[in-house]
């Protein structure tokens, strides 16, 4: 079981949850939310999309409404083993 780092007084709606959830999961170590940022587009439910391979893990952007938010993921998971985790967190299975 990883463990979720809870840094900021602000997070994307809906995501520490899911967040929590994922965390369960034996492979993965740990889970930092990160910057939050407004954007364009807007996304009516929350969406968790791997962004770029990171040293020990992937960094990914949770999006939700007009903000976008990084959350970077130790793990030893491949990306094509994490995206269908990501999809059962967020009960998209």
């Amino acid at each position: 079981m990883g463990r979720l780092v809870i840094t900021h007084s602000t997070y994307l709606e809906g995501l520490i949850p899911v967040l929590r959830r994922l965390a369960q999961h034996e492979a993965i170590d740990t889970i930092t939310p990160a910057v939050i940022a407004r954007v364009r587009g807007r996304s009516p439910q929350l969406q968790l999309r791997i962004s770029a391979p990171i040293q020990g893990g992937h960094k990914l952007v949770a999006r939700r409404g007009g903000s976008v938010q990084e959350v970077f993921i130790v793990t030893g998971l491949s990306a094509a083993e994490l995206k269908p985790l990501l999809e059962t967190v967020l009960g998209r299975t």
